[in-house]
Order: structure tokens, then C-alpha cells, then sequence
């Protein structure tokens, strides 16, 4: 399975490279495919490469699903656990 992710630009090293917010962790990351990234643009980041621009409402949309799914299989494991005790 492949995903790709919503990250934001923190900081551009050159025109094919820059520093990433990936949920807490600056991750470099190339840029190449992608024009006129400026600081704070959210791209859409697959196996290292960003892919394209994101409109900024659209990545805090994707990223809360992402939180919400981190929940719900949080919340899964919880019970598993549970189940495993009784």
C-alpha cells in the first residue's frame, strides 16, 4: 500500500530540496517536482517527493482524518488488550 501525506514546507534549502513538517519531525525532502514552493505551502508528499501544492484548508482536513484514524486505531489496540485480559 502507498500513501501520501500532507506536509508543510518549514524551511527551503535550494530549488530541489527543502526541510518538511511531517506530524513533529522536520524531514528533508525533495522539491523538484514542484514549482514556486514558498515557506508554509503544504505539498503533497509520496516516498520522499513532494507531488504538488495543497490548498492549506484541504491538508488541515486530510491531516485531522489522519488524527482521527490514529484515534480509532488507538481505541481498536485498547480493546484488543482488553479482550486479551479477560
Amino acid at each position: 500500500m502507498c500513501l501520501a501525506i500532507p506536509v508543510r514546507i518549514e524551511v527551503l534549502i535550494d530549488e530541489e530540496r527543502a526541510l518538511a513538517d511531517i506530524g513533529g519531525v522536520r524531514k528533508e525532502i525533495n522539491t523538484a517536482l514542484v514549482d514556486d514552493l514558498a515557506v508554509g505551502d503544504y505539498v503533497i508528499l509520496h516516498v520522499g517527493y513532494a507531488l504538488n501544492k495543497l490548498d492549506p484548508e484541504e491538508a488541515a482536513r486530510t491531516l485531522a482524518l489522519f488524527e482521527e484514524l490514529g484515534q480509532l486505531q488507538a481505541a481498536r489496540d485498547a480493546a484488543l488488550a482488553e479482550e486479551g485480559t479477560e
